[in-house]
């Protein structure tokens, strides 16, 4: 075989065929077109050398390629390794050893490495090696064998790739921003949020944004980001026809890209009066479109002017295509909502009727997000005899069958408490015919009967909250008030028992009921929310309306509560006369054993709620006695009663009345006796005491003065 290169035969490629090529001046003019070029000039040409590193004697030789691949001359190398260090950096020959010492360490016959080589123009280019390692028969390395070569040019495609890749890698974190941030969004308001809010337009790599939809053929901008200044109001609403970006863009269907602010005022002029309004960079109007139809345009502004490239544009139509989705999601969502709330406000009370004595006002929202709506309702019913019937309750669930069933419920209860029953016979008949629906659905609620003569409020309540009181000196208290299951559920378990409990309502006083949606937010405790809203009464206004907006707009606007709310207030006003006077009505059963103790905390909620101070325990212990001699020695119940006495100082009056005629003995019981000393602790106890008869029978009274540092 010859040295001479064979001539090709046939047709064969040709990389030069069919393809533009600019001339080039050649540095290595030598080579012929036809001369044979050996291994060493091939490898240097491609700037490539070799090396062989022999071990034992630690020489290392380099051939002309590699000399020139490390920039050296023949008098600046005598084949020590280490005489390359003044080609390689200190950190760069760490590099290349760490590789060399783990393949030994692994047993590997080959490593490999990148490493930086210092010029002697003191510039610096990217330099690879890759060696052989050859072992002896006992497995001793004694000699590397391998290349070195110029990899600049290498590494700068590897780093043009990477750029690339970092580029996608940004691009899809976008996406997925956007989408997730716009995946909670359920209305349009919602969605108007997140595209203004602090991180709305980064998301989209802009710097500013707009977004309109069209409507009626007329294109209106709904939000606007990261410009100089306000929206002009006769650019906010436009005609689909007006030469704008926006309404041009969801006209045509067609995506827009424009450079600069002067290439975008040169295509539409009308936006020449708002020059400084505009960013300076490039734009981009998308056309939003959903289920083939133009819904709208988004706009993306840019602080630097710029020639998108094919990937940009590519991803601002897909990050467009995602507003689309998400508003037109929105849109169905707002209609949905919409009905559902107006489904809703039709079964609640249009107008509240007049009540004598007091006034009444109501608050009512349905949740802030989402198109879901609640089972949350109020009601004021006129009742019998003057009365004024109070109803807060919530259905469970969100949805439109929550609000279907509280309607349903609402009337029921409704023409019940009419027929002039007591709140707890009236929440029996609610929870058996909840049980009966055609529903799995419980609900919550708390009835009020109030007589606003008398200030006397008798109250049941199903598994809801209590209510809340604040008098005329802004003093809150949240009465203990016994309650039974929730309506619906309290049937199916056999236990449509709703105890009633007794309150009085002073003269300027304020009554509170809510449903948990004002005092309870996500991942908080409710005692906090009682809390606040028991702050929020005692440092609200006094008037009804104001208090009742401030309590809606602090504890659940302003929050942006995920639950709706009602609420309703009740003010007795100081009547025109003389006060009426305070007073407490209880009876006790002959065979009852836990009436006393059911008396007794009545007692004590009362006595707080008149604030009798350190006299509360005194008044206690003295109708314990009292009802213990009643139930003990006579053959009927009791019936106790308590009024707060008007004048000064202020006096507190406890009566036990029984049927029989058979009138009181003081005894002088032993060290040893275990009874007869009730009426001696009475005597101890209370400033005056006595009987009286009554009919039938009669009543044992004692009266306590309240200390002047208990008002």
């Amino acid at each position: 075989m010859t040295g001479r290169i064979a001539e090709p035969s046939g047709e064969d490629y040709d990389p030069l065929a069919d393809r533009d090529w600019r001339p080039v001046t050649e540095t290595a003019p030598g080579v012929s077109h036809h001369e044979p070029v050996g291994l060493r000039e091939r490898l240097s040409l491609n700037r490539m050398g070799t090396f062989d590193w022999d071990l034992d004697r630690g020489f290392m030789d380099l051939d002309p390629g590699a000399m020139g691949v490390f920039d050296l001359r023949p008098d600046e190398y005598d084949g020590a390794p280490m005489s390359l260090v003044t080609r390689v950096p200190p950190e760069e020959g760490r590099r290349l050893d760490e590789a060399l010492a783990q393949a030994l360490r692994d047993g590997h016959s080959s490593y490999g490495a990148y490493f930086r080589v210092q010029c002697r123009d003191g510039t610096q280019r990217w330099t690879h090696a890759q060696g052989r390692i050859l072992h002896n028969a006992d497995g001793r390395p004694y000699r590397i064998i391998g290349i070195v070569r110029e990899a600049t040019s290498e590494l700068a495609d590897s780093a043009l790739l990477r750029s690339l890749q970092q580029e996608r890698q940004r691009q899809t974190v976008m996406v997925q921003q956007t989408t997730a941030a716009l995946a909670r969004a359920l209305s349009v308001k919602d969605v108007t949020r997140v595209l203004t809010d602090s991180g709305g337009a980064r998301r989209f790599g802009a710097d500013g944004l707009l977004l309109g939809l069209v409507t009626d053929n007329r294109f209106e901008v709904i939000a606007a980001a990261g410009l100089e200044g306000e929206v002009p109001d006769d650019m906010r609403t436009s005609r689909l026809d007006d030469a704008l970006p926006l309404a041009d863009t969801a006209r045509s269907r067609r995506p827009l890209f424009l450079s600069s602010r002067s290439e975008m005022i040169a295509r539409f002029p009308r936006l020449h009066p708002y020059t400084e309004v505009l960013p300076t960079g490039s734009a981009a109007f998308l056309p939003l479109v959903a289920q083939d139809a133009v819904i709208g345009a988004l706009g993306l502004f840019h602080a630097e002017p710029a020639v998108p490239s094919p990937e940009a544009r590519n991803l601002a139509l897909a990050l467009a295509g995602v507003v689309a989705q998400s508003v037109q999601r929105a849109t169905l969502f707002d209609q949905e909502r919409e009905f559902a709330t107006g489904l809703q406000a039709t079964m609640l009370p249009r107008r509240l009727p007049p009540i004598a004595g007091g006034a009444v006002t109501v608050r009512y929202h349905p949740a802030s997000v989402g198109r879901d709506v609640g089972g949350d309702w109020y009601d004021v019913i006129a009742l019998p005899q003057g009365r004024t019937g109070l109803v807060v309750g919530d259905v469970q669930g969100h949805d439109t069958h929550a609000a279907a069933v509280m309607g349903q419920l609402r009337i029921a209860l409704r023409a019940y408490a009419s027929e002039g029953h007591s709140p707890e016979t009236v929440l029996v008949r609610a929870s058996r015919f909840l049980s009966e629906l055609d529903t799995e659905r419980f609900a919550t609620c708390t009835y009020i009967q109030a007589d606003l003569e008398s200030g006397a409020l008798h109250l049941a309540r199903a598994g809801h909250l209590g209510p809340l009181i604040s008098n005329a000196s802004r003093h809150i208290d949240w009465p203990e008030v016994r309650g039974g299951l929730p309506l619906g559920l309290a049937t199916a378990f056999g236990h449509d028992h709703f105890p009633e409990t007794q309150l009085f309502l002073e003269p300027g006083s304020t009554l509170l009921l809510c449903t948990d949606g004002l005092v309870e937010q996500p991942g908080h405790d409710i005692s906090a929310g009682i809390d606040a809203l028991s702050q929020a009464v005692r440092e609200g206004p006094t008037e009804l309306e104001a208090l009742a907006d401030r309590l809606s707009d602090q504890l659940w606007a302003t929050p942006g509560s995920e639950d709706d709310m009602a609420l309703l207030l009740l003010h007795r006003l100081p009547g025109p006369g003389p006060a009426t006077t305070p007073r407490l009505r209880l009876h006790v059963h002959q065979a009852d054993p836990s009436g006393t103790a059911e008396v007794r905390a009545a007692l004590r909620r009362t006595l707080d709620q008149w604030r009798a101070g350190s006299v509360s325990h005194h008044i206690e212990v003295a109708a314990s006695e009292l009802i213990a001699n009643a139930l003990t020695h006579t053959e009927s119940g009791a019936l106790v009663s308590m009024e707060l006495l008007p004048g000064t100082p202020r006096r507190i009056r406890l009566e036990v009345e029984d049927r029989s005629s058979r009138w009181p003995r003081r005894r002088s019981p032993g060290e040893t006796a275990t009874s007869g000393r009730g009426l001696l602790l009475v005597e101890a106890f209370a400033d005056r005491w006595g009987a009286e008869p009554r009919g039938a029978g009669k009543a044992l009274w004692c009266e306590f003065a309240v200390p002047e540092e208990s008002a």
